[in-house]
Formats: C-alpha cells, structure tokens, sequence
C-alpha cells in the first residue's frame, strides 16, 4: 500500500492568527470574510456528501473547491485544538481525547479525496495545490504536536489510563507517542527547529514526488522504427502508437512504469532496444531528485538527533513491529545470501539460453527478463500468448477475486452505477454480508492513464469509525496497460496477482471495526500493514479460485489442466531474482537512513553502490527495484526506512496460509476467524498479541522460504 503520505496529510492543518483587525482594515476584512463565508455555502466539501455511505460527489468537485476546504478545515482543527488545550476542566479521555478525534472532520473530508485524486487523476492544478499546502500542512501538524498544553493534558490521562477499557488505553498510547515523537518534550529554542526541520521535510518530500510525476511524461522512449519492437504482439504495438499519438509525438511511445524493471522487456527482441529502455528507467529523475533526496536524508538525520535517535532509521523503527534497526538487517542480511545464490543458478540457465541464440558474455541488467522469459517457456512450455487468454481482467475480478472473497468471508459485491466515478475507467461495487447487510463501497481502478502514478495501491475516501458512525469507502488503484477499444483487457498472471493483494488491502479497510479513526482499518504499522494483503495473494492460485476465473476470453473454456499445473509450477520461478531485486532496495532504503546528520554525500550512485557492497548484493545484472532517484516509497514519504516491510510482513503471510491450510483451507470458518482476529480490530490492539491470538504462535520464516522457493 503506497498512500502512507495520506495520514501525515490528514494529521496537519493551519494556524489562525488571534488577533483583531485595526480599524483601518476591519471594513476589507468584513468583505472578505463575507465573500468567504459566500464561497464556502457553494464549495462541496463543507457539508458531508449527501451520497450513499457519504461517497465523494465526483462529478460536483471543482478544483477551485480544494484550498477554502483545505483552509476552513484546518482553521476550525485548530480552533477546536485550542479550545481542548485550553480547556479549564481537568483533562478526561473524553474531553481531550475524544474530543481531539471529533477536531478534524472537515479537513479529513477534503484531505481523503484530494491526496487520492492527486495520485490518480493529476495535473498541474493539483501538483500546484500540493505544492501550496505541504508547507501549512506540516506547520499546522506541529502547532498541534508541540503545543505544551495540550501535551500537559494527554500526560495527564496517560498516567491514569488504567482505569481505561483496551481499545481507549490504545488511543491514550497513540497520542501519547504520537506527541513524544513530535517533538513535546523539546524546548522552546529545539521547537521552532523541529518546525522549521519538517516544513523543509514536507516541501522536500512533495518535490521529490512532483519531479516523478514529471518524470512519467517526459522520460519516455520514442520509437520511429517499428522493426525495433520486434517481439511484441500487434496490439501492444498499436497500443504504443495510440499513446505517441496522444502525446502529440510520432511512432511509438513507450513509457516507464515505477519499478526499475520494465515489463517490456521481457518481450523486446531487440538487444540495443532492451539497453536503451533498461537505461532510461535506472537513470530516471537522477538530476533533480539526486539533489532533493540528498538534503532530505540530512533533515531526517538531523530529526531523529533532535529527538535523541541515532539516525532517521532508529527514529523510523521505533513505534513499529521491528522497534529497531538491527532487528530488520538480522532478517534481511540472513536472506541476502541464500536470495542470491539462487539468483545465480537462474543467471546460469539464462546465459545458457542466450548462448544458444549466438549472445556471448555474461548477462545484462536488460537480458535478464528476456531471456528468463525463453527460460520459463522452456522449463514450463509456457507462452504468454497462450496463457494471457485464460486471464482476462472481469473474469479475474469477478470471478476470481469476488468468488474467493464470497466462499472465504461470505461476502458479495453489487456493482452501483448510480453513483459518480472519478474517471470513466473506474467501477464502483457495493460489499455486503451474507445477510445482505451493507458493508461499504470499493472502486476499482484498473488502467495506466497520463497524471497517475506508477505502481498499485489502496487508500480510502472515507474511513470506517463507530464514533463518527462512518462505514468505509476504499479503492484500490493498478496500472495495468489499457487495450485498444474492443479489445479484452489480457492479464499476466503477476497482474493477476496484484489484484488480489490490493483487495487484502481493501479488505483490511472495509472489515475494520473499531471506534477510533485514528486506530481503525488500515491504519496500523507499516511492518503490519502488507500482511493482509499478502495474506490475499495466495487465493490466486487455490484450486477452486483459479479453476472458476481462468476461463478463454474468447470460448469460455476453462484453461487446460496441464496448462494449469505449468502455470502453478513457474510461480516460484525467478524467485532468485525477485528476492535479490528486493532486499537491494530494502537495504538501500535503511543505509539511507542510517547516516548521520553530520554525513556529507554528495555522490547518489556511489552511496547506492558501497550501500550493495556492503551487504553482497552488488550484483549488476540484478539492480535494486527501485534506485534512489525514483524510490517514492522511501523519499515521497511514508515508508522512510521501512520499505524492509513488504518482507516483514510476508513473513506473517505465509505463516498464516500455511495455518490456515492446515486448519482445513478456504472455509468460511477460517475466514471469519481471521477477519474477526485480524482484519477487524485495525490498530486497536497490539498486533502482535493479535496475531497470536488467531495462530496460536509467533511466526516462523519457513513458510516463507518455502513460499519463495528458497527451500523445500
């Protein structure tokens, strides 16, 4: 899940300065505040929308809607804040606690949709808006976290929170942390440093981001000769000419998705053009993001030093499962060496085949998924020309995912096409219970699309809340390529795959019971969060699941047994790859921030270089999944030393699959089972007393291992 960036969002606001207007300016102060209060009565936001389970008003939004929401939200946080601070009672759970949960409706309401559709739909409007608010933002959330008062009244409840039931003492160690890793104990002098430091962070952050985006449109690869994308099917060919039509360029355009690795390549017979994709992609961005990711891990490093940390990464850690640094490279360095050997073995079947095709030398960074893919066709009789039929995105969706989710949890989905959409592409699903109780609303949002961003994600437009009596409404986002008109939308079964892990996502966000927004679906540690969506991965390739979906496109056959088996047995092929692929980005990603605010780096390629040396995978035919120019999980925010999470939380997967194997597979015993201990209860308890609760145990890696092929 890639929308961390949302809760820091939603957390800040702005300041409103308490003083009167001087004579001279009362009489343009009342016409402006009546030409705001004016503005506002039509602006969308400023009510709760009036739609089903209060679904966005996509088609009423204006752009001009989003800063006097954005304003008048974060003016009304802080007057509440300031009221709660100031409040003479003494402190309550209820009068502080509660009462700051109930502070920020308004700016939750516009922050929800707007960090959505800024990753979805984006533009020069909304990059200009987030440019705009990402500072105010960040100054409100401190004006919030570092206002003594109101710190003096959570201390209070903290200390006498025994007295408490166990989803409010949660809350209570929330804020109370929430607070200590803001900075409240600072003084005067180290405060106005700590804002000053995260107004940078935020601005930074926001750059870092924009410049990707920019990056999506401009580094793409123009193509005049069709002869060099010799290897790829007729409609994908006339896929690359619509887009280079659509750009305003001629030929054929191809353009980058997020990871390093590129897809295409795997297709592309040509050598030289392999190099030139493979090229662009790993030295994308380089010129501006070099720059604003080397003061941006200086910031953080100087942070955590304000805050006693060592390092950004100690900092990062501390409030997650991991708790410290040490803990994730013991498990990340214990896999370096066995990921990689098996790399190696598959490096030598696929030097071998390019050796067979008259390739001398070793292989390349742009050889690998070519001629891998030569290898598991060989291995598997496999052709993606052959299977891609049987993966067709309905059925995969509807009678894959929803047929697995139906038989697992009892739920079903009914499509609402009384309801706007954001973009015509996107499909909107009512969930329901098996009683036909209403659950909430998921939109789907399939296809690659100029102003979205790279990769796949869910996040929510409203989140779930007893306490505000608000029922989820999640999306989940890909970037699948998107067909000519006509033509069915053919998945691989990675695709496939991805599917189903961004629905454990939404999952996660439409079971959520909890009282607490704060606390409530997704909304949990990083290190936890990917579990349930990894979790929901593996319904993908359940007999029963992958016999009702995998059907022609074209016959409605169900695709062949042997095909099938073929199908299942290459899943952990190229394991070697994706875990070294992997682990060089996580370890890249925390060598980041483990430096000190004192480290003076001025070189982004050599620190990405000595950072793979040190921990053996500096193996160039194999670059991390992302290199540090266009790593958005870690500079956009987020997942700042924590992308090692994806692997933590697999860990949690696979053992939990395994359980739930062996207690008897897809019932709707287990299911209700692991919805009840950990799909429902958000952050509301300790995760890992939950997770107990459901397996019996603490997780063991073997599972793991076996589910990466890295053992038998």
């Amino acid at each position: 899940m890639r929308r961390a960036l949302l809760a820091t969002a939603i957390s800040a606001a702005l300041t409103l300065a308490a003083c009167s207007p001087s004579p001279s300016t009362e009489s343009v102060n009342q016409t402006q505040q009546a030409g705001d209060m004016q503005n506002n009565s039509a602006n969308i936001f400023m009510s709760p929308s009036p739609l089903f389970d209060q679904a966005p008003q996509f088609d009423k939004i204006a752009m001009a809607d989003y800063l006097p929401a954005f304003t008048e939200g974060m003016a009304q946080q802080q007057t509440e804040i300031t009221r709660i601070a100031n409040n003479p009672e003494p402190a309550t759970f209820e009068n502080t606690l509660v009462a700051m949960e109930l502070s920020s409706v308004l700016l939750d309401r516009v922050s929800h949709v707007f960090f959505a559709l800024s990753g979805v739909i984006s533009n020069e409007e909304f990059q200009n808006i987030e440019a705009e608010l990402a500072p105010k933002l960040s100054a409100h959330s401190d004006n919030i976290y570092l206002n003594p008062s109101l710190f003096a009244r959570v201390e209070t409840i903290y200390a006498d929170k025994a007295s408490l039931n166990a989803e409010d003492q949660r809350l209570v160690d929330y804020y109370h942390t929430k607070f200590l890793r803001a900075g409240a104990k600072l003084n005067d002098a180290e405060k106005t440093q700590m804002r000053a430091i995260n107004e940078q962070i935020s601005s930074l952050q926001t750059d870092f981001s924009q410049n990707l985006l920019a990056s999506f449109k401009n580094d793409v690869i123009e193509v005049t000769d069709k002869n060099l994308l010799a290897g790829l099917s007729d409609a994908e060919i006339t896929g690359l000419a619509e887009a280079a039509k659509n750009a305003g360029k001629q030929g054929y355009m191809i353009t980058l998705v997020n990871t390093t690795r590129q897809p295409i390549l795997a297709s592309l017979s040509n050598r030289d053009m392999r190099q030139q994709i493979w090229q662009a992609s790993a030295n994308r961005a380089m010129d501006n993001n070099g720059p604003v990711l080397l003061k941006l891990v200086k910031l953080r490093a100087e942070k955590a030093n304000l805050l006693a940390y060592a390092n950004w990464a100690s900092y990062a850690t501390a409030d997650q499962m991991a708790k410290e640094p040490k803990a994730i490279f013991a498990i990340l360095d214990e896999l370096a060496p066995q990921a990689l050997a098996k790399a190696k073995i598959e490096a030598a079947e696929i030097e071998e085949q390019m050796h067979a095709d008259g390739v001398s030398g070793s292989v390349q960074a742009w050889d690998w998924a070519y001629y891998a893919e030569k290898v598991r066709e060989a291995k598997y009789e496999l052709d993606d020309n052959l299977v891609k039929p049987y993966f067709e995105l309905n059925s995969v969706l509807e009678n894959g995912l929803f047929f697995a989710m139906e038989k697992f949890y009892g739920i079903h989905f009914k499509e609402r096409k009384d309801l706007p959409v954001y973009h015509e592409d996107v499909r909107l699903f009512e969930v329901f219970n098996q009683d036909n109780s209403s659950i909430g609303l998921f939109y789907f949002d399939p296809y690659a699309r100029e102003g979205k961003g790279g990769g796949a994600w869910m996040d929510a437009f409203v989140s779930q809340s007893f306490l505000l009596n608000e029922k989820p409404v999640v999306f989940n986002v890909l970037n699948i390529v998107k067909p000519t008109k006509g033509q069915a939308t053919l998945l691989s079964f990675d695709e496939a795959t991805t599917l189903f892990h961004e629905f454990g996502h939404a999952a996660h966000g439409l079971f959520s019971q909890v009282k607490y927004p704060s606390l409530a679906g997704t909304s949990t540690a990083r290190d936890f969060v990917e579990f349930p969506s990894q979790f929901n991965e593996d319904w993908d390739i359940e007999p029963t699941v992958i016999a009702n979906y995998a059907l022609n496109n074209k016959t409605g056959e169900a695709i062949p047994a042997a095909l099938l088996e073929r199908v299942l047995d290459s899943v952990k092929f190229g394991q070697g790859y994706d875990t070294v692929e992997y682990l060089a980005a996580a370890l890249l990603d925390m060598e980041w921030h483990m430096i000190g605010a004192d480290a003076n780096i001025s070189d982004v390629a050599g620190f990405e270089q000595q950072a793979l040396q040190k921990h053996g995978l500096d193996y160039a035919p194999i670059p991390p999944r992302y290199k540090s120019a266009y790593f958005s999980h870690t500079f956009a925010g987020g997942y700042s030393a924590g992308y090692y999470a994806y692997l933590w939380t697999e860990v949690f997967a696979a053992d939990a699959f395994a359980h739930i194997q062996n207690e008897g597979g897809m019932t709707r015993e287990n299911g209700d089972d692991f919805r009840q201990k950990i799909l429902s209860i958000g952050n509301s308890k300790d995760l890992m007393q939950s997770y107990v609760e459901f397996r019996g145990q603490q997780p063991s890696t073997q599972a793991l291992l076996k589910r990466r092929g890295l053992i038998h």
